[in-house]
């Protein structure tokens, strides 16, 4: 334990108690700040703001002082456009604040057996739905946080069931004419609104649930199954994309493997070799 000492006492000649206690604080303001916006869609411009500023401390170590100013002036532009972009999240973190919240629930990672029995209990509340012609708005979250998007409904916070599903959209109940969101295995919120695609192209031609679904597809990884009231045909939006009249089966084939991470890759472990007698 010598050397601890030894750099502790290092550290206190060169920094003294105060720089030490401030640099602690502001590593821990970062840490609050960080798990504040994860499981908002600020993480990805956060990413992108940090890719820029990680740009301008590279190209002015190059000399490459033109692209460098460009950088500079996008920079101011981007932090302000953050803010306005996202006054949502910035409210929810505030509130969070004030209600003693800083440590939100993280997302919930699944087993393979867990995300079977989700896409079973969404196939068959999709069946069903179809065949009444009841419509629907089914959000399944993904790796970008939706929780801005929970707040504008009700808390539920139950076991995704295809019972549950059919008895909230059922024409009638308070939360059956907007979205229901599903984290994990378990059903978070419903009744919550979704933001409208701005494509032109399918203003005329898609209702208001399939331009919600493909709204959302458009700014965050989530999957949204949509169920039409008019046609009870079964349509699935991901990644700016609405695949329509889907069959029960190809609707399970495509959330599996949406759902379902990718392999790992196996690590190698290298062991030691024992030296010969």
């Amino acid at each position: 334990m010598t050397w601890l000492r030894t750099g502790w006492q290092v550290v206190q000649e060169h920094f003294g108690f105060g720089a030490i206690f401030d640099i602690a604080l502001v590593a821990i303001s970062v840490y609050f700040v960080l798990r504040l916006l994860r499981g908002t869609r600020a993480v990805q411009l956060l990413k992108g703001l940090l890719t820029l500023g990680a740009l301008i401390v590279l190209t002015q170590s190059l000399g490459l002082f033109t692209l460098n100013w460009i950088l500079k002036q996008a920079l101011l532009p981007g932090v302000i456009a953050l803010i306005i972009l996202f006054q949502p999240e910035l409210r929810l973190a505030l509130e969070q604040i004030g209600r003693g919240h800083i440590f939100g629930a993280g997302l919930t990672s699944m087993r393979q057996e867990q995300i079977t029995r989700l896409v079973d209990e969404l196939v068959l509340s999709a069946r069903q739905l179809s065949r009444e012609r009841i419509g629907a708005l089914m959000v399944i979250e993904r790796e970008v946080g939706l929780n801005d998007v929970t707040q504008t409904g009700r808390r539920l916070d139950a076991v995704a069931s295809a019972d549950l599903l059919r008895t909230i959209f059922y024409p009638g109940t308070p939360l059956h004419d907007l979205a229901a969101v599903i984290r994990g295995d378990r059903l978070v919120a419903a009744g919550c609104l979704l933001p409208l695609t701005e494509r032109r192209d399918v203003r005329g031609l898609l209702g208001t649930r399939h331009r919600a679904a493909l709204g959302l597809s458009e700014t965050t990884d989530a999957a949204i199954v949509v169920i039409s009231e008019e046609t009870g045909a079964v349509s699935l939006a991901v990644e700016g994309r609405l695949y329509s009249n889907l069959t029960p089966d190809v609707l399970k084939q495509r959330l599996l493997r949406i759902l379902t991470p990718a392999p790992r890759a196996p690590r190698i472990r290298l062991r030691r070799r024992k030296d010969a007698a």
